[in-house]
């Protein structure tokens, strides 16, 4: 997935071989993703990854949808 225009993910050379990411995490944004797609909540995403604040983790997801409808 192209991550580019999402303002809660970063590519930074060097950290997780510049794999989209969480911002100031090593977190794979698609790893949130998948998460999510295999039925896992909001919720119980935000508590595996407590230093991850929820409204990001929703705004990730947000933006995934929107690029699923633009495709």
């Amino acid at each position: 997935m192209n991550w580019d225009g999402c303002a809660e993910v970063e590519r930074v050379e060097g950290k997780m071989n510049g794999a989209a990411v969480i911002k100031g995490t090593r977190v794979l944004a698609q790893t949130i993703v998948e998460n999510h797609d295999s039925g896992s909540p909001v919720e119980e995403i935000a508590e595996n990854y407590p230093h991850i604040p929820i409204e990001i983790i929703r705004r990730v997801l947000a933006f995934r949808e929107r690029q699923r409808l633009v495709a």
